[in-house]
C-alpha cells in the first residue's frame, strides 16, 4: 500500500506560523487516514522553529534557489531562517524515504511546502509561481507533490503507483 506524506497543519496539527491549523474536510483524506496510509509531517517545526513564530518568506528565488544556496528564508525582520528550513526539509525526505513515500500533498503558499505559488519575499501577501524548500528538496529526489486543492490528482497518482489487483486463479 502506497503511503502520502501530508502537510501536519492540513491534518489538524496547529504548527502553523500563526499557531494555526489549515484542517481539510475531504472524503479521500478521511479514507486515507483510515487505510493508514498518511505520514503526518510538518518540516518547520521539525527544523527546530517554535509555534508560534514570526511569518517568514523566501527571498531572491525559490526552494531550489534556497537549496542551491542562492536565496534565503527570513522573516520580515530580517531574521535568517535558512538553516532551519534546510534542516527541516531534509528531515522530511528522511521520513518520506522511511516511509516508502513517493507521493506528497503539501500546504500551497508554504516556504517550505508549497508546490505552485509561494509569497515572494517582500511580506506584502505577494505570491508568485515557485515552490519551497521542502517541496524542492522533495522533487529533487524524485517525489510527487501536490498542494491541498490537487488533492484529486495525488489520488490518481497513488492509483498509478500501486501494483494491479490480483484475482484468484
Amino acid at each position: 500500500m502506497e503511503r502520502i506524506l501530508v502537510s501536519a497543519c492540513l491534518l489538524g496539527s496547529r504548527v502553523r506560523y500563526d499557531g494555526g491549523a489549515k484542517p481539510m474536510d475531504d472524503e479521500l483524506m478521511a479514507r486515507w487516514r483510515a487505510e493508514g496510509r498518511v505520514v503526518a509531517f510538518c518540516p518547520e517545526t521539525a527544523g527546530g522553529l517554535p509555534v508560534p513564530r514570526p511569518p517568514a518568506e523566501i527571498v531572491g528565488g525559490d526552494g531550489a534557489a534556497v537549496l542551491d544556496g542562492t536565496a534565503r528564508v527570513r522573516t520580515a525582520a530580517g531574521e535568517d531562517l535558512t538553516e532551519q528550513f534546510l534542516r527541516g526539509a531534509g528531515r522530511a525526505l528522511e521520513v518520506a524515504r522511511e516511509s516508502g513515500v513517493r507521493v506528497a500533498l503539501l500546504k500551497e503558499s508554504s516556504p517550505s511546502c508549497g508546490s505552485l505559488r509561494i509569497h515572494d519575499g517582500g511580506f506584502a501577501g505577494t505570491r508568485v509561481s515557485g515552490h519551497g524548500v521542502t517541496t524542492a528538496l522533495l522533487r529533487r529526489a524524485g517525489i510527487q507533490v501536490f498542494d491541498e486543492h490537487r488533492i484529486r490528482e495525488a489520488a490518481a497518482c497513488l492509483r498509478g503507483l500501486e501494483p494491479p489487483a490480483r484475482g484468484l486463479p
